[in-house]
């Protein structure tokens, strides 16, 4: 049985939906803080398992008869390390024989700030013993897109990242790599590269947005303390402002470019290009 830990954020339904899509619902479970965000889950026959990061004999108890976990990776940053390490002691006296993690691209030498709690997260798997597999996620192009309702409103994208490139996909590329791996036999203690294959500047990325509304999108680069102070007006919180902006800094260093053809061979095909995303986004407005 394999179990998805996060089952009901943005990542983790796709996961699920994707092992559904494949296997049956009783050799798929998840454990979730909240069991009644998963009641459409429930009412497919999955197992759903009250399991919390920070209780670790909820985590105990939800891996069960799991013979495969999948840890996608908590969003509380600056809490992970201690969570993820909760997830691989419960994992480990449930005696599972495969931890699946989604980790960040090249986090052995990630200069980006996010990418230490990665880096301690794949120290402990290794350390546990437990057959891994890292799923070394590169750059959301989510993070890019859901922000289009805003940039419309301005006619502008405001950023630190120079003329950095962003090796993205979608998150649905993503989850249909963590499916490949999960359903696909041995992967016994492997790392997977994950970077996108549309490589794009931010610059670009207004280009593209500009061509598909008719308008004309400008990107204005910032120097980063500035950057801050307008992400910080805009009411977003402080370590989350400070994410962003390190984000696009390493960005301009070449830390979020990259390409995968482990990621094509994964999921049978190429990864979502950025026009593709950009007009699905549209639609949903």
């Amino acid at each position: 049985m394999i179990l998805v830990t996060g089952a009901t954020g943005k990542l983790g339904r796709l996961v699920v939906n994707g092992l559904l899509a494949k296997l049956s619902p009783t050799d798929v479970a998840i454990a979730v803080r909240d069991p009644q965000k998963a009641a459409e889950f429930a009412a497919r026959g999955v197992s759903v398992r009250r399991a919390d990061y920070n209780e670790p004999t909820s985590l105990e108890q939800a891996f069960a008869g799991a013979d495969t976990v999948m840890l996608i990776s908590s969003n509380e940053v600056g809490r992970r390390v201690a969570q993820h390490e909760a997830v691989i002691e419960a994992a480990h006296k449930r005696g599972v024989k495969l931890l699946a993690y989604t980790s960040l691209l090249r986090a052995d030498t990630s200069g980006l700030a996010i990418a230490e709690e990665h880096r301690q997260t794949e120290k402990a798997i290794r350390a546990s013993g437990i057959p891994f597999v890292f799923l070394r996620n590169g750059w959301y192009i989510e993070n890019h897109t859901d922000q289009i309702p805003t940039i419309l409103q301005h006619n502008a994208i405001v950023g630190a990242a120079g003329e950095g490139r962003f090796a993205s996909a979608t998150r649905q590329d993503y989850a249909d790599a963590a499916v490949a791996v999960l359903t696909s036999g041995s992967q016994d203690n492997t790392v997977h590269e994950l970077a996108g294959d549309d490589a794009f500047t931010l610059s670009e990325f207004a280009a593209e947005l500009s061509k598909q509304t008719d308008r004309t999108i400008t990107y204005n680069n910032l120097p980063p303390e500035e950057y801050k102070g307008v992400l910080a007006g805009a009411g977003l919180p402080e370590p989350f402002v400070n994410v962003l902006v390190d984000s696009d800094v390493q960005a301009s260093r070449g830390a979020l470019d990259g390409s995968s053809a482990d990621f094509r061979r994964l999921i049978g095909r190429p990864t979502t290009p950025l026009s593709a995303a950009i007009a699905a986004a549209l639609r949903r407005m």
